[in-house]
C-alpha cells in the first residue's frame, strides 16, 4: 500500500507539468539565443473560428522568423485560476513574449505582467495596459457592416437573426454595424438578437440560433466561436453569415460571406519590433485598411451588383472618407447618437452600449 499510495503522489504532482506540456504544441527545442513567443488559446486552433485564426497568425511568425524564433502554444484554458497559472509559468520557463488571444485573459495577464517586468505581454481585445502590457484588436465592424449588405439583399421575410456571445461593446458594436448595413439596402428589414452569454458553446449557440429560426428569421448571423448557428440554417434550407474564418469552405455555400481575422502581420511585426527593443506599450485597433479584417470570398449565391456595392462601400472605408459610424445614428428609441456629417471617436465606439434603430433585443447595462 505504501507503494501504492507513492506512485499515486507521485503522479498528483505530474499531472499538472504533464497538461501543461502536452498542452504546447508544435514547441521548437529553443536554444539560448531564440526569442521565446507563448500563445494562450481559449479553445482548439482547429474549431475553423477564432482560436483558429490566431494559429494562423502564429504560424506566419513561424514562417517568417523561424530561425531566430521559437513558438509555442496551449489550447483550452479557461479564465480563472489555470489561466494565471499558466501564462506564469510561460514567463518562469524564459518566454519572452506571451500573446493572450481572448478577453477573459485581462485579469490574469495584467497580474502577472506585474510580476515580470522583462517579459513583453500582449492581450487581445482588452482595455488594461501597463510598460510591459499592450492591447490589440481588429475593427471588426467594419466587415461586420459589409457583410450586412449582402445579409440585407438576401432575407426575403426582412428578419435576420443573430447569435451574440455577451452583451460588451464589442459585441454590440458589431451587431449595430451588421444592422446598419442591412438597412442601407433594406430600409425594412430588422435584426433580432438572442444572447447566449458564450464564446464557446456548440450545444448552447446551435439551439439560440434554432430558436431564431423557428421564431422565422431566414438568415443567422453570429458573434460566437463555432459553425453551429451557420449549420443549423443550412440544416432548415436557409443562408447565413460566417465570422472569424471563411466558414464557407467548412459549412458550403450556404454561407454568403464570412468576416475574417487576419492576424499574421501583427505577430510577426509585434515579435519583430519586440526583437530589436524598438516595443513599447500600445493600443492597437487596426481595421480593413490594415488587413487585419476582411471578407472572405462570396458564395456563388450572391448576386453581381451586390459585390460591386461591397467593393465600392469598402474602399470608401478604406480611403478614410467614411467609416460606419459617421452620422446620422439613430438609437433604437429614435434618439440621434450621432448627427449628420458628425463622426463617432473611438472612445465612443469603444464603449459603445446601445443598439441601433432595426435591432430586436436588449443590449444590456
Amino acid at each position: 500500500m505504501k507503494k501504492g499510495l507513492l506512485v499515486l503522489l507521485a503522479l498528483l504532482v505530474l499531472i499538472p507539468a504533464m497538461t501543461f506540456a502536452g498542452g504546447d504544441k508544435e514547441a521548437e527545442a529553443a536554444g539560448d539565443d531564440e526569442f521565446k513567443v507563448a500563445f494562450v488559446y481559449l479553445s482548439l486552433p482547429g474549431d475553423l473560428g477564432w482560436t483558429y485564426e490566431h494559429e494562423a497568425g502564429r504560424q506566419m511568425i513561424e514562417a517568417q522568423l523561424g530561425d531566430k524564433v521559437s513558438t509555442t502554444y496551449i489550447e483550452n484554458v479557461p479564465e480563472g485560476p489555470d489561466a494565471a497559472r499558466i501564462i506564469r509559468q510561460y514567463a518562469q520557463q524564459g518566454s519572452a513574449m506571451i500573446f493572450a488571444p481572448s478577453f477573459v485573459y485581462i485579469d490574469p495577464m495584467g497580474e502577472i505582467a506585474a510580476e515580470f517586468p522583462d517579459v513583453y505581454f500582449e492581450h487581445c481585445s482588452g482595455y488594461k495596459m501597463s510598460d510591459n502590457m499592450s492591447t490589440y484588436f481588429g475593427r471588426m465592424y467594419q466587415a461586420r457592416y459589409l457583410s450586412g449588405l449582402v445579409a440585407g439583399n438576401a432575407t426575403k421575410t426582412n428578419t435576420i437573426g443573430y447569435v451574440a456571445a455577451f452583451p460588451i461593446p464589442e459585441v454590440i458594436r458589431g451587431i449595430n454595424a451588421f444592422t446598419i448595413g442591412v438597412k442601407k439596402v433594406n430600409p425594412e428589414a430588422t435584426v433580432k438578437v438572442v444572447w447566449t452569454n458564450t464564446w464557446y458553446d456548440p450545444v448552447k449557440e446551435r439551439e439560440a440560433a434554432v430558436a431564431l429560426l423557428d421564431s422565422g428569421v431566414d438568415i443567422i448571423a453570429q458573434h460566437q466561436d463555432t459553425t453551429e448557428p451557420q449549420k443549423a440554417a443550412q440544416e432548415r434550407g436557409l443562408l447565413s453569415i460566417g465570422y472569424d474564418s471563411d466558414m464557407g469552405s467548412f459549412v458550403g455555400e450556404s454561407i454568403l460571406v464570412s468576416p475574417v481575422w487576419q492576424w499574421g502581420s501583427y505577430y510577426t511585426e509585434t515579435v519583430k519590433a519586440a526583437m530589436a527593443g524598438t516595443w513599447s506599450s500600445h493600443s492597437y485597433w487596426g481595421g480593413l485598411k490594415e488587413g487585419v479584417v476582411k471578407l472572405s470570398d462570396f458564395s456563388p449565391l450572391v448576386p453581381q451588383d451586390v459585390q460591386d456595392l461591397v467593393a465600392a462601400e469598402e474602399k470608401k472605408i478604406v480611403d478614410g472618407t467614411w467609416d460606419v459610424f459617421w452620422g446620422e445614428v439613430v438609437d433604437q428609441d429614435g434618439n440621434v447618437v450621432v448627427a449628420a456629417g458628425d463622426k463617432m471617436d473611438d472612445g465612443a465606439m469603444l464603449g459603445m452600449g446601445f443598439f441601433v434603430e432595426g435591432v430586436l433585443g436588449k443590449a444590456g447595462n
